[in-house]
């Protein structure tokens, strides 16, 4: 059995080939994800939102920072020099030489694989001559070239190179290491002990440790463990939370407590400047004993979080610290919507815990809107307008214009809307008009069903109700070239609009949809039908119309009506006689049984179309879920325009489903972070186990605009559930052939009976 040999590379030339290895699998991902982007594209970017955000604060700091920094710098210096060192062993492992190759003996003494002894013979003796040693030649080369000729010429020498690929037999097996030799050399083993054990002793348990001390202390969404147990216990200890309560809950957050976050600061200046914004802002509860809103952390963040809604200037020792509690908030307020929705399910599920409201959940949305438009709920929503101050609302709300919200603002003819505003100049005005048609516009359908459900629009108790809608974002913009088209205008009345979705899709109207105000119409004096003379009444051999619809409204209810029209009933009565009222009868049989039988090949294929229709919806719906999970959309939709938030903010929303009249919440917030153009959302809930008829509101609003909130009336009946059977004919499975035969007859004669009954 052959041996096993481990040999380092000694020359150092394997090696080159680890160490490529190693440097192309850092180099080639660190440069994908830490190359820096091209600032020319976002100066573009930004230069394109001017006209539209130049007052924006964000806008102002972003335009205001040079693109060049030093560590955008230092990446591309790193990564280049990564680069080179991949190119240089590159270059050295395609020059190495290749020494391990197969051995063949024709190759070195240089002959065809097919040449004869005397051939081999010939050309070994011209090299001999040429390479001996004692003439001057190669030793080792010359060696090479007897063991070759051995191998041709010799019979043992060529049955080992056949067998083993070597004219000396086996040989053994060779592994080489691509690590040079001086790392397992017995001097610079203490050396090489050292680096392994500080590499594996020290460091490793280091970066394991810090990633995951932080892991632990930090949620999904890179919030604080504590601050969200700090928000749960607020929550469920207060349901009814508040707009001032909740502005403490929120600013009471551990990421702003200097001991468990290192970007807060506490600054010796804040014993200075704090009191004086408390003593503008008014009463800010600095005074509670409650902790944690005691603590000095909460009352200056909390102060600072009250002086942006009230718009009030910061003094530059106290901006840094500003920018950084409003950046933090919207998460904040993320966060805080998500504990109450967990606070929510686990009441209905456990019970034993106070669900918070449906005001307080609501709350938190609107003060997401509050603090990224720097206002309070009671103020003005035209102030989210540039160039609009307290002072110019007065002109707006004046008895003539009545303008309220950006809704009525939009909705103005042109030349009315110039005139309201004309205090300001032309360039003004269509700064305003610019910024104001680049407000979203939001249209939404909803669709409500079963599915999984034979009849997908009957909602039984207890069922799970999908409601699927689908939003599609425009621009105010939209509105003023329609105005301007076709002189159309929105109203407020918009957000009051019944959707009833797949159920309130059809015609007819349910008891709830009548309109209780509407008056009766005034009753008209009937008069008596004339009597037409040489019109002779309908024989019964050929009936009308009218007689062919009144006998399937009979045969539908289970009823058989003599006649075709109740008002002219007693003039039939009083001409038919009793012979021909027989063979009407005969007649109105025969007629009927062939209008069922066309009636239900109509509804047959009524149903299967149905049934397909139904089917291709729901692949479509599969596939459209599939493509859903697959693709990762982009979080950038449309920038904000705010004029007081220190950052770019996206504009997202929120999507649910509420019951107003009981304070609750019946599906959980969606958030809605990819409305670009339109999006297909779907929510589920479940439907009440109580018969009856019920009204929700699907509600949509903005994280980041006052005013621009939707909300729907969802309108549907629940029906009893229905019963599950017990047995069925098809589960009556016969075990003999007899069983069988007697099973058909005695459906065949239960036919048969159905329809002699039906034919009397």
């Amino acid at each position: 059995m052959a041996g096993q040999q481990f040999q380092y590379d000694d020359s150092g030339n394997t090696s080159f080939y680890f160490l490529t290895s190693f440097v192309g699998l850092l180099v080639i991902p660190a440069t994908y994800y830490l190359w820096p982007k091209d600032h020319n594209d976002e100066e573009r970017r930004i230069k394109t939102l001017g006209k539209v955000h130049r007052r924006c604060l964000w806008y102002q700091l972003r335009s205001g920072k040079s693109s060049h920094n030093s560590i955008s710098t230092l990446k591309k210096i790193g990564l280049i020099s990564g680069w080179i060192l991949l190119c240089c062993l590159l270059y050295k492992v395609s020059i190495i030489e290749n020494r391990e190759k197969e051995y063949n003996p024709y190759e070195v003494l240089g002959v065809d694989p097919g040449a004869s002894v005397a051939e081999i013979k010939k050309q070994y003796r011209q090299l001999s001559l040429k390479h001996h040693p004692d003439k001057g030649g190669d030793e080792v080369l010359f060696m090479r070239i007897a063991k070759a000729y051995a191998a041709l010429t010799d019979e043992e020498s060529r049955k080992n190179w056949e067998e083993y690929g070597n004219p000396d037999g086996p040989q053994a097996t060779t592994f080489g290491i691509a690590l040079p030799s001086w790392i397992v050399d017995q001097k610079n083993s203490m050396l090489v002990l050292a680096v392994y054990g500080f590499a594996f002793m020290v460091i490793l348990p280091v970066v394991v440790g810090t990633w995951w001390y932080r892991s632990v202390r930090y949620s999904g969404d890179q919030i604080l463990i504590h601050t969200t147990q700090l928000y749960m216990h607020f929550l469920n200890r207060t349901p009814n939370m508040n707009m001032k309560r909740l502005i403490m809950v929120l600013t009471a957050a551990f990421e702003f407590d200097p001991r468990s976050n290192k970007e807060a600061v506490m600054r010796p200046m804040d014993n200075v400047e704090i009191p004086l914004l408390i003593r503008e802002l008014g009463n800010v509860n600095e005074k509670k004993k409650e902790l944690p809103f005691c603590l000095p952390y909460s009352v200056k963040s909390r102060v600072l979080l009250l002086a942006h809604l009230s718009r009030l200037e910061i003094c530059q020792n106290l901006e840094e610290d500003y920018w950084f509690v409003i950046r933090k908030c919207p998460t904040l307020l993320q966060e805080m919507i998500n504990v109450g929705c967990q606070l929510t399910m686990m009441a209905n599920t456990r019970g034993g815990i106070h669900a918070p409201r449906l005001e307080s959940i609501e709350n938190c949305m609107k003060l997401s809107q509050m603090l990224v438009q720097s206002l309070w709920e009671s103020k003005s929503a035209l102030l989210q307008l540039p160039l609009f101050e307290e002072d110019n609302l007065k002109y707006c709300l004046s008895k003539k214009y009545k303008v309220r919200t950006i809704q009525d603002l939009v909705s103005m003819k042109d030349v009315d809307r110039r005139n309201m505003l004309r205090f300001l100049s032309e360039d003004k005005y269509d700064e305003i008009i610019a910024v104001l048609g680049s407000f979203p516009h939001v249209s939404m359908e909803i669709k409500l069903q079963v599915l999984d459900d034979e009849d997908s629009s009957n909602i039984t108790a207890g069922s799970i109700v999908t409601v699927t809608v689908t939003l599609r974002r425009g621009n105010m913009t939209t509105i003023f070239e329609k105005e301007q088209e076709h002189g159309v205008c929105i109203n407020d009345d918009q957000d009051t609009d019944d959707i009833q979705g797949a159920v309130g899709a059809k015609s007819k109207k349910k008891a709830w949809q009548k309109n209780k105000g509407a008056k009766k119409p005034a009753k008209s004096k009937k008069k008596k039908p004339i009597k037409k003379k040489g019109v002779p009444p309908p024989t019964p051999q050929q009936p009308t119309e009218q007689q062919k619809q009144k006998q399937k409204h009979s045969q539908a209810n289970g009823s058989v009506v003599a006649g075709s029209d109740p008002s002219n009933r007693d003039e039939d009565e009083d001409d038919l006689s009793d012979k021909g009222s027989d063979s009407e009868e005969e007649t109105t049989n025969k007629d009927s049984q062939s209008e069922k039988d066309d009636d239900s090949d109509k509804e047959t294929e009524h149903e299967e179309k149905d049934d397909e229709a139904e089917w291709e919806a729901l692949q479509q719906s599969i596939q459209r879920r599939e493509r859903a999970l697959l693709e990762t959309k982009s979080k950038i939709t449309h920038p904000v325009h705010t004029l007081y938030f220190p950052e770019e903010k996206q504009e997202w929303w929120w999507l649910y489903i509420a019951d107003r009249k009981e304070h609750a919440l019946i599906s959980m917030p969606y958030h809605v972070c990819t409305l670009k153009d339109e999006e297909e959302i779907e929510l589920k809930f479940s439907a009440p186990y109580k018969p009856g008829n019920y009204q929700y509101s699907v509600i949509l609003r903005s994280d980041s605009y006052m005013g621009l909130d939707l909300i729907r009336p969802l309108k549907f009946e629940v029906q009893e559930a229905k019963q599950v059977p017990e047995t069925h004919p098809q589960w009556d499975i016969p075990e003999t052939e007899e069983e069988e035969e007697d099973q058909e007859d005695s459906e065949g004669i239960e036919d048969s009976e159905e329809e002699e009954e039906e034919n009397d």
